[in-house]
């Protein structure tokens, strides 16, 4: 099976998936400040999401920095990773009081460091390809640390995101924003596009990009705004639109926050999938980048 066939049914699988999955226990409200989560790469991007959720009492923080600091490693610290081999999460976790691993990989080095698991268990294709289901079990798991929730309706907000998806055409180089909670998933969907189409894609803040990011735009390009509908967003379309910028605002049908973000999740993975479906791309840009993914290998395990 080629890779982008397997993400296409990796995607699919997360349906099932969400009608069954189980939460974790929040850590208890008085706890998350002394708290601290890790992740590399898609698991970084979870890791934002469990601090957006815990509004920033659960601190988001890179394992390099923590290994560079062991001084911030005095509390307990969860490390997320899917294989459970990247090397800044072992030794993350080595140099932590307390270290909980949050992987798909119950033999890993990670877990194996570590005094606890949070098991990340889910159905997959079985063909190593850009990270969907993964990254969704993941970033559940973490919301799931910091708050309680239910998900409502998954096969609806499937739905909406594969027809919003499906009007979405990208050009030229790709922007995605976000905000408090969207901003992870704004990182989550650049690198989606970077692995399945080798895109010239950035993430940024709503905020940040007018005084950054904007000015390496140009004509043509594309703006994507992960966020629901208010007045400073709809100027910034408007204003975006007025220099020639392909500026789309993605809005989900629900109010319902973990709904939200699960629509963005969805759109961020279906976006990239239909483009590579159009050009008749068998395999994910980052499969056939050989050079590349070896140094991105030397550099991670």
């Amino acid at each position: 099976m080629k890779t982008v066939e397997a993400l296409e049914q990796d995607i699919l699988l997360q349906i099932p998936f969400l009608h069954k999955f189980k939460a974790e226990k929040p850590i208890p409200t008085q706890k998350q400040s002394k708290t601290i989560i890790c992740g590399t790469g898609d698991s970084y991007a979870a890791s934002l999401l469990c601090e957006a959720f815990s509004d920033f009492k659960i601190r988001a923080i890179d394992p390099l920095d923590l290994v560079n600091n062991p001084s911030l490693a005095k509390n307990h610290v969860y490390l997320v990773s899917i294989s459970g081999n990247t090397i800044s999460n072992i030794k993350a976790a080595k140099i932590a009081k307390k270290a909980t691993a949050i992987t798909a990989n119950k033999n890993s080095r990670l877990a194996k460091s570590c005094s606890d698991i949070i098991y990340l268990d889910y159905p997959s294709a079985g063909v190593f390809t850009s990270g969907s289901i993964g990254f969704l079990s993941s970033a559940l798991a973490c919301i799931s640390l910091a708050t309680r929730f239910c998900i409502k309706k998954p096969s609806q907000i499937f739905l909406d995101a594969l027809a919003e998806s499906r009007k979405i055409k990208i050009k030229n180089k790709v922007f995605l924003l976000g905000n408090q909670h969207t901003f992870p998933v704004a990182m989550y969907g650049a690198a989606k596009l970077y692995e399945i189409l080798g895109t010239d894609a950035h993430y940024e803040r709503i905020e940040q990009f007018s005084h950054m990011g904007l000015f390496c735009a140009k004509k043509g390009d594309t703006v994507i705004i992960f966020e629901q509908k208010n007045k400073h967003n709809l100027q910034l379309v408007r204003t975006l639109r007025k220099i020639g910028l392909n500026t789309i605002l993605v809005e989900p049908k629900t109010k319902d926050k973990v709904s939200a973000i699960l629509f963005f999740i969805f759109v961020s993975q279906l976006v990239p999938l239909y483009h590579a479906k159009a050009r008749h791309q068998k395999e994910c840009y980052f499969i056939n980048s050989k050079k590349i993914r070896a140094a991105s290998s030397d550099m991670i395990y």
